[in-house]
């Protein structure tokens, strides 16, 4: 962790990280527009579930968009990711693209996230303690998936995408770690290509194999920068905040309910809030707005060196939003999933 006020780049060092969004933003949108003119954008669907908050299919190809542009822009940056997290990461969107295809089942799956999780925390954190790997595995594994169930609205994890990893970003920036800041800037970018699609009412979903993916960098850039010392582990905590909170608290609550957790559901905070009536619009403006303090926080925290301070407010804050909205909301009488 950076103790004191962070040293600042110089200012055009920060045209590099820049130009990998814009690079990375465009390849992403133009992937996607191309797939959308194909007959592959009509063979993906996305079709209502259980757990569904739309009710009619929609393709699920905006992952294809950011595969191709963060393995295009951050894989010609030197250093940008250790070889074994590409590997975990080619891992991971293997299986989410053959799960999005042709569906795979969650005991098939996790394996193999496990294993991809390891590789890349193996390669990342290098010579730590055998407890510390295993942590980092889990944690790996908890952020691909944590980040697929909290895939269920529009504009919501793109959304993230964007403000979660323009934060580390900024962060890595600030840290003087110009290819961690071109890395994480690039996935920042490919969510930001994708986001436009995927306003209310969405034209395409991300699917599988953008929402794993999105998870697996964000964990692994996570640690990469702890293990470079440009943050603690706090940090990458807060600029995912509200996707790592409402996952976890929910999946905690169905435990304590003694409900089968691996099961499909609708009680994340974001699906009360749009069974409620509230909408995909105005749940993904209240996500924004809280997304957005998440990211303020954590970078003001890291320049005053008060990254405790701030995850102590964010969780507070979390805690309270999710608390109101899991006692303080009810299903509308009629309507099993909210239209986009």
């Amino acid at each position: 962790m950076i103790a004191g006020p962070m040293p600042m780049p110089h200012t055009s060092s920060a045209l590099a990280p820049l130009a990998a969004a814009a690079a990375a933003c465009a390849v992403s949108a133009v992937v996607i527009l191309a797939l959308l003119r194909t007959g592959l954008a009509r063979r993906l669907l996305d079709r209502p579930n259980e757990r569904s908050m739309h009710v009619t299919p929609v393709p699920r190809i905006g992952g294809a968009g950011f595969v191709v542009a963060v393995a295009a822009i951050a894989g010609v940056v030197h250093g940008a990711l250790p070889i074994q997290a590409w590997i975990g990461l080619a891992i991971v969107a293997a299986v989410s693209a053959l799960d999005d295809a042709l569906g795979l089942h969650a005991a098939s799956r996790l394996p193999l996230h496990l294993l991809a999780a390891a590789i890349a925390v193996a390669g990342t954190l290098g010579g730590a303690s055998p407890a510390a790997l295993v942590a980092g595995t889990l944690l790996v594994a908890w952020s691909v998936n944590l980040y697929n169930f909290m895939d269920g609205s529009d504009a919501l994890a793109g959304g993230m995408g964007v403000l979660g990893f323009g934060t580390l970003a900024v962060a890595a920036f600030s840290g003087g770690d110009a290819t961690l800041a071109i890395a994480a800037a690039t996935v920042a970018g490919a969510a930001c290509g994708f986001l436009p699609y995927n306003l209310p009412p969405a034209r395409v979903f991300m699917g599988d194999l953008g929402s794993t993916t999105l998870g697996f960098l964000a964990a692994a850039l996570g640690l990469l920068g702890i293990e470079r010392g440009l943050w603690s582990a706090l940090l990458p905590a807060m600029a995912f905040m509200p996707f790592l909170f409402d996952a976890t608290a929910t999946l905690l609550d169905r435990a304590l309910r003694g409900e089968r957790v691996w099961r499909a559901h609708r009680e994340h905070a974001y699906q009360r809030l749009n069974l409620a009536g509230f909408g995909h619009r105005r749940t993904a403006i209240a996500y924004a707005a809280l997304m957005a303090t998440s990211a303020a926080v954590a970078l003001g925290s890291l320049r005053a060196d008060a990254e405790a301070t701030g995850f102590v407010a964010l969780l507070a804050l979390h805690a309270a939003c999710w608390l109101a909205i899991r006692f303080g909301t009810r299903p509308r009488a009629g309507r099993p999933a909210q239209p986009r």
